[in-house]
């Protein structure tokens, strides 16, 4: 709901503010005085295009503010709204209220910011689409178009519909699916029968040499050691000679071994205590040499003895490297290739018998696709005829007792290139996202007229009360929080005034409803009373501001409505009875 708008320099209104409730505001001022000001505001918080025309003149920009609150709309709408808010990192108000703002510069630039955050004004739309719904004074010819007519069926019988809808969109979905898998393979099966040979040749390369994980880096680390393998042999052998003697003749005493033990011999028969303390540690230096021995003994024992390691190792080096030259930089990547290249290839069924499979579950998607268009198809045409009749009941209160409403559910043909076309009952149709129908609203406007779209149909005046008894019907639905409607009475007075003014405040039972109007006799229906007042500075500057009426103010509002007779006892008293009027018209609408 919106709970507050502030307007700094837009058109005639320097600085205004507004508060607003629950049910029925209007607002009414002098012609020029800015009322559709408002308005404009609302369209902007909308994330409409910026028009510097706009900006006061002298003005550097113009600036729009609008609260809302989320608690009174429906949980889809707080769901929305809230998806919004978190993708924007905007944050609401201690008190649970947003603060959206839009601001236009005399150069034309534009800023918006919503929950503290500067955001494009598209995200400001996302955010007031499910908060707000403004009828201005074109913009009901958003009605003409098909898809809107189409929506607001949908809306009307969204009970019946909606599930019907839902279903046939997931069938759909699965259908397309399947459908665009099995284009592609008939399109490109030469390509595809190529690409499946490539991948086998691959394979079968791969699979021949069959490397194993991190073989490559375990081959260069061995042929690094083979190419040492005579320097390793002798340091390892002069090193073992040294420590144990010669090898082709140990008995000469020259090895350490020999050497440590005959100091060890000598420490031990000598009559000093003090020197012959010396001998264990001589022991612990001989334990330490033979186990070095032993263990240069055992590398010496396993350094190759075959001169062709070598060669079979680089014969080895060389059969990766052909695959890391093709495949990927190291044998973990070529692995890794060959299990994708395994999936792809698993996928890549070209064969006849595939085909025809595919082709089997193509058109098993396709009827239930079918079934589902039927069903939504049925709905919607039993929906249409209970739409009508509704609106043009609602017409019949409206200056328009003679029209007649008719809603005309009818397919949508495919075309050459349909991207979805589907056969139901022998025809080639169009299957859309919303289903394989288009809807199309025809007024007739009197009897016997004949029945044409309401584009050919209708004035600016009949489409905005063909609108407003829509809206009036749609009531039930949680589209939106609040609606606003600017001059939806143009053109009409007398009962009919009287007439939108209580479909208005039924409307405001469910919803809040703002309204820009010139007619006293809606006027009188409001909870809240607004009015833009007109000033002149006496410089020839006019400027706005808008006000909440009290009691009797509102009565002497009324009273200039009713042809100017607001210094008049008797305007006041017809003021006053158009008042009782309407409460007591509420009371019974």
């Amino acid at each position: 709901m919106l709970t507050e708008i502030r307007i700094d320099s837009l058109g005639v209104i320097s600085a205004a503010t507004a508060q607003f409730h629950e049910g029925l505001t209007v607002l009414t001022g002098e012609t020029g005085a800015g009322k559709t000001m408002v308005v404009t505001s609302l369209h902007l918080l909308s994330g409409a295009r910026a028009d510097a025309g706009r900006v006061r003149l002298g003005a550097a920009r113009a600036v729009v503010e609008g609260r809302f609150t989320v608690d009174d709309v429906n949980e889809a709408a707080r769901t929305e709204v809230g998806q919004v808010l978190e993708s924007a990192a905007a944050e609401a108000d201690d008190d649970g209220s947003v603060i959206a703002i839009r601001t236009v510069g005399s150069d034309g630039r534009s800023r918006a910011h919503l929950g503290g955050r500067g955001v494009p004004a598209s995200v400001l739309a996302d955010f007031t689409a499910p908060l707000l719904t403004v009828h201005g004074q074109n913009d009901q010819l958003r009605l003409q178009r098909p898809e809107q007519q189409l929506n607001a069926l949908d809306q009307f019988a969204a009970e019946t519909v909606g599930p019907l809808l839902r279903k046939y969109q997931v069938h759909r979905r699965s259908w397309l699916d399947a459908r665009t898998e099995l284009l592609e393979r008939t399109a490109r099966s030469r390509e595809l029968a190529l690409e499946a040979d490539r991948l086998k040749y691959s394979l079968t390369e791969i699979d021949a040499i069959a490397p194993e994980p991190g073989e490559d880096a375990r081959i260069v680390d061995e042929v690094r050691r083979l190419s040492d393998l005579d320097s390793l042999r002798e340091a390892a052998a002069t090193a073992h000679d040294a420590l144990a003697g010669p090898a082709d003749a140990p008995e000469d005493g020259s090895g350490a071994l020999e050497l440590l033990g005959a100091a060890r011999s000598r420490l031990e028969s000598a009559d000093d205590p003090a020197l012959s303390a010396f001998a264990p540690r001589l022991g612990e230096a001989i334990a330490v040499v033979v186990d070095l021995t032993t263990e240069l003994s055992g590398y010496l024992s396993d350094l190759p003895s075959d001169p062709g390691a070598l060669d079979s190792l680089l014969t080895r080096q060389a059969e990766l490297k052909s695959l890391t030259r093709k495949y990927a930089p190291d044998i973990d990547g070529v692995i890794a290739w060959a299990d994708e290249a395994r999936t792809r290839l698993d996928s890549l069924d070209v064969s006849e018998e595939a085909l025809t499979k595919l082709a089997a579950e193509v058109d098993i998607a396709a009827e239930r696709v079918r079934t589902a268009a039927r069903k939504l198809t049925a709905a919607r045409g039993k929906a249409a005829g209970k739409l009508a009749a509704a609106v043009s009941a609602e017409l019949g209160g409206l200056a328009m007792g003679k029209a007649r409403l008719e809603v005309e559910v009818r397919p949508v043909p495919a075309g050459a290139q349909d991207s979805a076309p589907l056969t139901v009952d022998g025809v080639d149709l169009h299957a859309g996202a919303s289903g394989v129908d288009e809807v199309e609203f025809r007024l007739s406007a009197h009897s016997g007229a004949q029945s044409l779209p309401l584009s050919k149909s209708a004035s600016g005046g009949e489409l905005s009360r063909v609108m407003l008894a829509l809206e009036v019907v749609l009531a039930s639905s949680d589209h939106g929080a609040t609606m606003v409607f600017d001059e939806v009475d143009a053109g009409v007075g007398g009962r009919a005034a009287v007439e939108i003014g209580r479909r208005l405040a039924r409307l405001a039972r469910t919803h809040q409803v703002i309204v820009v109007t010139h007619l006293p006799q809606v006027a009188a229906f409001a909870d809240t009373h607004l009015v833009v007042d007109k000033s002149d500075d006496g410089k020839g500057k006019v400027n706005s501001g808008v006000r909440a009426l009290t009691k009797d103010e509102r009565v002497i509002e009324l009273a200039r409505m009713l042809a100017g007779l607001d210094d008049t006892e008797t305007g006041r008293a017809h003021a006053e009875e158009l008042l009782e009027t309407a409460r007591a018209e509420r009371a019974t609408a």
